[in-house]
């Protein structure tokens, strides 16, 4: 539950807000991303007026209202401003009418006043609902920028996900979050880890503890948020686990409705994790560009196969390509 206080605190020196009245309903409840105009509605036509919306007052309103009367103003503002409406913004710092005012007092309605023109404080105040209001999870994992390529390290606990993404930085990569990694969804396919304020540039490492990386490494090897694109979870290695080794089917995973391509990656002694990491990022990239290796020499090789006419080696090769999907 979103309410008017929140956004006045958390926003209301970005979007240059000042309170003039109403301050008895800022626990007021924002009950939709989305602001609007009054528009028609101060004529009188209410059929699709929405209550449950900020109204943002610009120049058109305020001199439209100026033109009528006292009573004409108050029977044409009672109507919009009812319990669910959550507040009222005047654009480009316009003095409000006395009658708004006193409305607005008498209902504990939040009005407040921006310098900010009504396009822009319309633009501005959308984006910052549409934030709050999107999707978010906290998952366990550790959040890192590899060549540009945000990945999201997952896997049991103490299999290695902080000493791997220590690897990665020491190689000039950088950290987002380690351990806790919040995840909002932005738009329809992207999403956007960070970690909490508490714990923001810190690792723990068994043996040595909680060490700072931005202190260590330099503020260049950290950054606050990164776009997620793909999820690699570390396990142990099993010897009675089938790995890929083709890769021509592609994998993935769901997080908030979002799919992303997904690698199992096993891990024992002898195997440079970090250099597979970057393996994968680098790969990544390749098919973001339209190139992907795996399918290119699968081409080539069934076409050397059937050019020498070779159908056993070709059906052999066939079986384990179906064997690495099943």
């Amino acid at each position: 539950m979103y309410t008017v206080e929140e956004l006045f605190r958390h926003h209301g020196k970005q979007l240059s807000l000042e309170l003039l009245a109403g301050k008895g309903g800022l626990k007021r409840t924002i009950r939709l991303p989305e602001v609007q105009r009054p528009g028609l509605s101060l004529a009188g036509y209410l059929k699709n007026h929405v209550h449950k919306r900020i109204l943002i007052f610009g120049r058109v309103e305020i001199e439209y209202l100026k033109d009528l009367s006292q009573e004409e103003r108050i029977n044409r503002l009672e109507p919009l401003l009812t319990v669910h409406t959550p507040a009222i913004i005047i654009a480009r710092r316009y003095r409000p009418l006395r009658e708004l005012i006193a409305l607005c007092d008498k209902l504990e309605l939040p009005l407040f006043r921006t310098p900010i023109s009504t396009m822009s404080m319309i633009g501005k105040l959308t984006l910052v609902l549409n934030d709050e209001f999107s999707p978010s999870m906290t998952c366990h994992g550790t959040l890192v920028e590899v060549f540009g390529v945000g990945v999201l390290l997952q896997g049991d606990s103490s299999v290695g996900k902080s000493e791997t993404a220590l690897g990665l930085i020491e190689r000039g990569h950088r950290l987002i979050s380690d351990d806790i990694v919040h995840v909002k969804k932005k738009g329809d396919h992207l999403l956007e880890g960070f970690g909490a304020e508490l714990i923001k540039h810190h690792m723990e490492i068994r043996g040595i503890g909680i060490i700072n990386v931005a202190n260590l490494y330099g503020i260049v090897c950290v950054r606050d948020y990164k776009n997620i694109e793909i999820v690699v979870k570390l396990e142990e290695w099993d010897d009675g686990h089938l790995y890929d080794r083709v890769g021509i089917e592609d994998k993935y995973c769901e997080i908030l409705g979002v799919k992303l391509p997904f690698h199992l990656l096993p891990v024992k002694p002898g195997r440079d994790v970090v250099l597979l990491i970057e393996t994968v990022a680098l790969n990544h990239r390749l098919k973001i560009m339209g190139y992907n290796s795996a399918k290119e020499f699968h081409m080539k090789l069934t076409e050397t196969i059937s050019s020498k006419g070779n159908l056993n080696r070709f059906n052999s090769y066939k079986k384990i390509v179906q064997s690495q999907k099943s």
